[in-house]
């Protein structure tokens, strides 16, 4: 969705739909797109590299929360044990970001995933999320969790349901932009 901001707009109202799944999906795996993929752990990933993927992955959808945080303060985040980092790479290139949150004891997160901008429309975000969520339910979780808005691709909510998240909640809230 493309939002047209006036001068000075500093807040954007979106609509948060909250989805969970309670077991591994039964899915058959999609088959691969066509050209060279891989998806990699990203081990530790440097703060900067996160930021590229973060801000290229969200710049039209107004990703903005990892964009005020210091390095200092993002890199707790990205490189805590028990937050992992896939990367999707197209021949040879980032195409996407896949950050699973493992924090909390009580479910997974999908924290944040998304494409890069040039890779959109090319087959690759069912692939993509149903290797994220096959790592996910890797770890021993109860049930894996994900939100998505009104501001995020207008696929994002169909192809999560698509896979077996269930929406359980629904918010209006304000993107505050930096």
């Amino acid at each position: 969705m493309t939002v047209q901001l006036k001068p000075g707009q500093k807040r954007i109202p979106t609509v948060v739909t909250f989805l969970d799944m309670g077991a591994k999906p039964a899915a058959l795996p999609p088959p691969m797109p066509k050209g060279k993929i891989a998806i990699i752990k990203a081990e530790n990933p440097p703060v900067h590299f996160y930021r590229y993927l973060y801000d290229t992955c969200g710049r039209d959808y107004y990703w903005v929360d990892r964009k005020k945080l210091t390095d200092a303060a993002l890199g707790s985040i990205v490189q805590h044990p028990k937050v992992e980092l896939f990367v999707l790479y197209a021949e040879g290139n980032p195409a996407g970001m896949a950050e699973l949150d493992f924090r909390e004891d009580d479910a997974g997160q999908l924290a944040y995933f998304g494409l890069l901008p040039e890779f959109v429309g090319r087959h690759f975000g069912y692939y993509f999320l149903y290797h994220s969520v096959m790592n996910a339910w890797a770890h021993n979780i109860p049930k894996l969790k994900v939100n998505t808005c009104t501001l995020d691709h207008p696929r994002a909510l169909p192809l999560y349901q698509r896979l077996g998240f269930v929406p359980y909640s629904r918010e209006d809230r304000y993107i505050e932009l930096p």
